[in-house]
């Protein structure tokens, strides 16, 4: 039986969870192989695609009247245009279909396909699209996952004048023109509303730009099964608390505050509101005790902040080193508020020494240059850039394409968990997993939020959370604190959204026993 809070038990498994696996095009096409050779038609699995869209458009936009315009690429997302534009129409849609090429020039299931579809086929128009009013919907079947190529000038135009268009926009599978691996725009991108997909989300979905492309996204089932996913061994997940709330500690009967996590975080002199806010943060996700190890000159600022925090004068790193160094502390945080200088770098190493569990933030990544001193042997370190940071760290990654893949050669080659923030934040491990959290609310971007970020992950990690779980659930609490509130967001007000978060992310069971055991003291 797997202890919440204990390290040895690892993270979540690649297996788990199929329902949040984030695929390659590759691995797609890997799980599509796996499933036609079980016995999966590949035309009913196109059908079904292209009916699952319509199904889509008529939950959303009843027919009445309405005009459906349905622009088909050359391949087999042109197909499932094809299908869905039948479904439309035998449901009394008003049906143009706009092709790249003739009827009688598609092969294979888009051939099938095209034929099933009983009104004319045109050419498409971009006056026509762009002369479009708000009631039509337009379904972008022109590219699938497969584009790796930027786009030619004719298709660059049609593309143009449906975003133009106030048209509702539907993409099937992923907007045409963002690459599917990695969320670039290949030279141009259909903006969708809605983009339906098929069994499993693509990393286009959810890495910016493309992520922004693609509007909402749907999953729809086309007969695919998780021993299909099985085959492909797909190592990147979408955050959600499946994959890590099983680790988190839900406090019992017997509990006191030593049994609960004491981290310390180290305080700057100048911006002390870092440290703090981190601090608040820390406490607010549960843990038992919290130190604040900041310069002497200072001490009264941070003693006058928060009652239930400890606060302690430490002059050197000397000093730090005889607190963090006790047996009881069990995680700790520099960095955040630091100014990147001499001493910084010095608690920076003494902190690496020191073998705990360690989130590196703001200051401390800066002194850490070009990630020197973080090769293999810091697994239980989290890195926390921005990507100004990440620049700084890794500058020979900035040329790579994708956020994802940029983030994973760092963890590999520094040993440790990295947590590359933004909108779309990338948290990988060195073995090789990856989550990605996305449609962070942009109300984040205001300063002191990353601190708070960093605080939270310090407070999972002091109560034994392991360092993958604790950087995966840190960035979905931080994200979820955020969501509603507004604009006007301040990193003040997120510790305090925090237990709102925390309710919402834990087990049913381990909140109910939560419950029942207060029920009782009282």
């Amino acid at each position: 039986m797997i202890q919440p809070g204990d390290p040895s038990n690892g993270d979540h498994s690649d297996g788990d969870h199929p329902d949040l696996a984030v695929l390659t095009s590759a691995e797609m096409r890997a799980a599509e192989q796996a499933a036609f050779a079980r016995g999966l038609p590949s035309f009913e699995a196109m059908r079904r695609a292209g009916v699952a869209v319509a199904d889509a458009i008529a939950a959303r936009w009843p027919a009445g009247g309405r005009a459906v315009h349905v622009l088909c690429g050359p391949g087999n997302n042109g197909g499932d245009g094809f299908i869905a534009a039948e479904a439309l129409r035998a449901a009394g849609y008003q049906v143009v279909v706009h092709a790249v090429r003739g009827r009688s020039d598609y092969a294979g299931d888009a051939a099938r396909a095209a034929a099933l579809w009983r009104g004319d086929v045109r050419a498409p128009d971009p006056a026509i699209l762009a002369a479009l009013d708000e009631s039509a919907v337009i379904i972008d079947a022109l590219f699938g996952i497969g584009l790796d190529r930027a786009l030619e000038r004719k298709t660059a135009a049609i593309i143009a004048a449906a975003n133009a268009s106030p048209a509702t926009v539907v993409a099937i599978d992923i907007a045409s023109g963002v690459h599917a691996d990695d969320g670039r725009i290949m030279g141009a991108a259909i903006d969708a509303d809605v983009t339906v997909t098929f069994n499993w989300r693509k990393r286009g979905h959810v890495l910016l730009p493309g992520a922004a492309q693609c509007g909402e996204v749907l999953v729809a089932d086309v007969g695919f099964r998780a021993g299909d996913l099985a085959a492909t061994h797909p190592s990147c997940r979408l955050n959600a608390p499946a994959l890590w709330a099983r680790h988190y500690p839900v406090p019992q009967p017997a509990d006191h505050k030593y049994r609960r996590g004491h981290a310390v975080i180290a305080g700057g002199a100048v911006m002390t509101g870092a440290a703090r806010l981190a601090a608040r943060a820390a406490r607010r996700v549960g843990l038992g005790l919290l130190t604040l190890a900041v310069p002497p000159e200072a001490w009264p600022i941070y003693a006058a902040d928060q009652p239930g925090a400890i606060v302690r004068p430490i002059a050197d790193p000397a000093g730090f080193a005889g607190l963090a160094g006790d047996e009881r502390i069990s995680a700790l945080l520099v960095g955040s508020g630091l100014e990147p200088d001499g001493r910084t770098a010095d608690l920076v190493r003494t902190c690496l020494a020191l073998g705990r569990p360690l989130v590196i933030d703001g200051g401390g990544l800066t002194v850490l240059a070009d990630g020197g001193g973080l090769a293999a042997g810091h697994a239980k370190v989290v890195l926390t850039p921005h990507e100004g940071e990440f620049g700084r760290l890794f500058p020979d990654l900035l040329a790579r394409h994708g956020k994802l893949d940029r983030a994973l050669e760092a963890a590999r080659r520094t040993g440790c968990i990295v947590v590359l923030k933004g909108s779309d934040t990338v948290v990988a491990a060195p073995d090789g997993r990856a989550v990605v959290s996305g449609g962070a609310p942009p109300v984040l971007a205001t300063a002191g939020s990353g601190d708070v970020l960093a605080g939270i992950v310090t407070g999972l990690l002091a109560l034994g959370i392991p360092p993958f779980s604790a950087a995966c659930m840190g960035v979905w609490l931080h994200g979820r604190a955020a969501e509603g509130f507004g604009i006007g967001l301040i990193a003040e007000d997120l510790p305090d959204r925090l237990p709102g978060a925390l309710a919402e992310a834990l087990p049913r069971s381990g909140r109910k026993s939560q419950s029942k055991s207060l029920a009782q003291k009282g």
